[in-house]
């Protein structure tokens, strides 16, 4: 299912298969492993490099049209946003830990994860999440609701993540916030 999921499909396939069979019923190869491998690693390399900047190019054009809706809000570090719900005044800070509900899509409206259906919360650190979640939901208190249209810079970049981002993704998160719990500060040692 992975390699389908692949779509390898400018590779010569009637190569692969007679390769395939070469290997399996031990026929002399036409490369040896070492070069095979080299190839392969230089196809993968490319390959992913010319995927991650046909995503960017998307990404960016996707971009570029959304920041023309009027609810949609365009932060410094590029990350856009429309509040849905504000929420209460009491708001996240990077080193709390947040309970909610969330949905994550490409642009084209796939969905790669979801927690809106289960029965609790997910708990996060606000910190450890990819930097465009982080700054967004900062910007909504418990109770509140925004939409994250995150460029791949401020998520995974040109890292793949997991079978459905690719590199240089531009990720769209819906997010509840149902709970803040603030980070424990530490008091200074006193002094004798």
């Amino acid at each position: 299912m992975m390699l389908k999921n692949a779509n390898f499909k400018d590779l010569n396939q009637a190569e692969i298969t007679k390769a395939m069979k070469d290997v399996l019923s031990e026929s002399e190869l036409k490369i040896d492993d070492m070069t095979a491998n080299v190839v392969i690693q230089r196809y993968m390399t490319i390959r992913q490099e010319l995927l991650g900047q046909a995503n960017k190019a998307k990404g960016e054009e996707f971009l570029e049209k959304n920041k023309l809706n009027d609810s949609v809000q365009v932060s410094g570090s590029g990350l856009q946003y429309k509040i849905i719900i504000p929420g209460s005044e009491l708001k996240p800070s990077a080193q709390d830990t947040v309970s909610v509900y969330y949905r994550g899509t490409l642009i084209d409206g796939t969905e790669f994860d979801s927690s809106m259906g289960n029965a609790e919360p997910v708990k996060f650190p606000v910190n450890a999440v990819i930097p465009g979640w982080s700054e967004g939901i900062q910007m909504i208190g418990e109770g509140g609701k925004i939409r994250l249209y995150i460029p791949s810079e401020l998520a995974y970049g040109a890292q793949q993540a997991g079978p459905v981002i690719q590199p240089n993704s531009t990720l769209i998160f819906d997010v509840d916030l149902v709970k803040i719990d603030k980070a424990k500060v530490e008091e200074a040692p006193k002094s004798k």
